[in-house]
């Protein structure tokens, strides 16, 4: 065999001479089947994204959000409700298996395994089969979650009166009071505003402290309280002079004076 141009040597005949590298097929060659993830793609995915934000928002803006009266520790035929997503959890906690003795198995234990199931569906089964029917565990697993939350769901709302709960709970906004005008440039005031302002709010509404409008004091009552302290409120709050404190005590007795005219 003469040596010359175009003479390969190979140590197996099963091996070819010139191995071509592979590179994937562009994605134009598949016409109307695939398209390139940036921009196209990602490009829908925001636009559905932002359709459906904006369609949130617009519902949120027509039907906001029911709101209830404000709590009240003594009302002992108030039923406390989770909000719809945690409803199913709520009717768990109702069989004897998960309350009681058994509450860390109804609240940590079963849902704990039921989300870390769907986690773990993906690794548990790793076929590349796309049919439901060719995935029976991960399909098994979904459906089962899925008719566990409609079904629990549908228990723990079934049994709520919910036009009935509406009604008891409508929302009850605290009465403001009568509007009163505090004379921010009295001596009066400038020894509240030293001493009281920070617990009582600067028009005296109550802030830390309760609102000092509506109160019946009188002057040395007043005095009293600001040296001695009354419930919550400790002794020595009050730094100043006898006439700075009759100055106190005349202030907030002229503005009840003045709420209890305009009622």
């Amino acid at each position: 065999m003469k040596r010359g141009k175009g003479m390969k040597f190979v140590g197996d005949s099963r091996v070819p001479a010139e191995k071509n590298k592979f590179i994937p097929k562009d994605y134009s060659e598949y016409p109307g089947r695939t398209e390139p993830f940036w921009p196209n793609f990602l490009l829908k995915e925001w636009l559905v994204g932002a359709v459906f934000l904006v369609g949130f928002l617009c519902l949120t803006i027509a039907h906001p959000a029911p709101l209830e009266k404000m709590a009240d520790p003594t009302d002992a035929s108030y039923l406390p409700l989770p909000d719809w997503y945690f409803l199913f959890l709520y009717q768990l906690l109702k069989y004897k298996f998960a309350s009681g003795p058994f509450f860390v198995l109804g609240a940590i234990v079963i849902p704990g395994l039921a989300f870390g199931a769907l986690f773990l569906a993906p690794f548990l089964d790793r076929g590349k089969e796309r049919r439901p029917h060719k995935r029976p565990i991960t399909v098994s697993l979904m459906l089962l979650s899925i008719i566990a939350v409609f079904w629990l769901t549908y228990e723990a709302a079934a049994h709520v009166d919910w036009e009935e709960k509406a009604a008891n709970n409508k929302p009850e906004w605290p009465d403001s009071g009568p509007s009163v005008e505090i004379d921010k440039e009295s001596e009066g005031y400038a020894v509240y505003e030293n001493n009281c302002l920070s617990c009582h709010g600067g028009n005296l509404e109550g802030q830390a402290g309760p609102t000092l409008i509506g109160i019946d004091y009188s002057a040395d009552e007043i005095k009293d309280i600001a040296q001695n302290g009354i419930g919550n409120m400790p002794a020595g709050q009050f730094q100043g002079s006898d006439e700075e404190l009759q100055q106190l005590a005349d202030f907030i007795v002229s503005v009840n004076e003045q709420a209890s005219s305009e009622e």
